[in-house]
């Protein structure tokens, strides 16, 4: 990870994490994001991307085929996004990430690296694979997982702060085969969940995703598939809303 006037004061458990595609050493424990500065419009760094992943649900009002860039500038899409977030936590919608942002995005994050509401075990692929086998390598699986996590804790707030189940997450290439899943399935990334949201329906569930920055989003029965393809090199690379 670059060097600058931010830090994470500790890495995530048991895996590599990558920011911005370069990886950065695990430690045994991780600890509350080290925001060191105040962050708004024109800033760029680690921090700022490390802000982008975290606001990336925030991505629209409405219905849109938008995301949140996670390219460490902080643009107007960025600040947008902020300015929703805040106003979704009781902050006023400034777009500044000051100390009170910090401390609300940090609430978002557990100690493991993973989020409030998410494990990374919920994830895992359902052959005990983890996040092996698959079509990337683990540690970049559990980062793209983690990326997800986010978008999924905003999809969360907007529903009432309902619990929401992952009924499929990550697959090794293996199990993906066995359930009859496409070869270069958006599971096999770690970029994919199936969901569930308790007390709402599919319907609904898509209806939330489509402001959440998921250019995946398609219609089950019983659940709803959510993915980023369009933020990934070896994502599908186009919008796919099968509503």
């Amino acid at each position: 990870m670059s060097t600058g006037p931010l830090r994470l004061v500790a890495a995530m458990a048991m895996a590599a994490l990558v920011f911005s595609g370069v990886s950065a050493t695990a430690a045994p424990e991780a600890a509350a994001y080290d925001w060191s500065r105040e962050l708004r419009e024109g800033d760029s760094g680690a921090d700022v991307t490390e802000l982008q992943i975290r606001v990336a649900g925030w991505a629209a009002d409405s219905a849109e085929q938008t995301f949140v860039g996670v390219d460490g500038k902080f643009g107007p899409a960025t600040e947008a996004a902020v300015v929703r977030f805040q106003q979704a936590y009781g902050l006023d919608g400034t777009g500044v990430v000051d100390a009170a942002t910090q401390e609300k995005l940090n609430a978002l994050e557990d100690s493991d690296g993973s989020t409030a509401h998410f494990d990374f075990a919920e994830f895992h692929s359902k052959d005990g694979a983890g996040f092996g086998g698959g079509n990337v390598g683990a540690s970049t699986v559990q980062e793209n997982v983690r990326r997800l996590m986010y978008k999924l804790e905003a999809v969360r707030k907007k529903a009432g702060d309902a619990a929401i189940t992952v009924n499929s997450g990550f697959r090794s290439k293996a199990h993906n085969e066995n359930v009859g899943g496409a070869a270069n399935s958006q599971h096999t990334y770690g970029i994919a969940a199936d969901v569930v949201i308790s007390g709402k329906s599919v319907g609904q569930t898509i209806e939330l995703a489509k402001t959440s920055g998921m250019s995946g989003i398609i219609r089950y029965d019983t659940f709803t598939h959510v993915d980023s393809r369009v933020e990934y090199p070896y994502g599908t690379q186009h919008w796919y809303w099968k509503v």
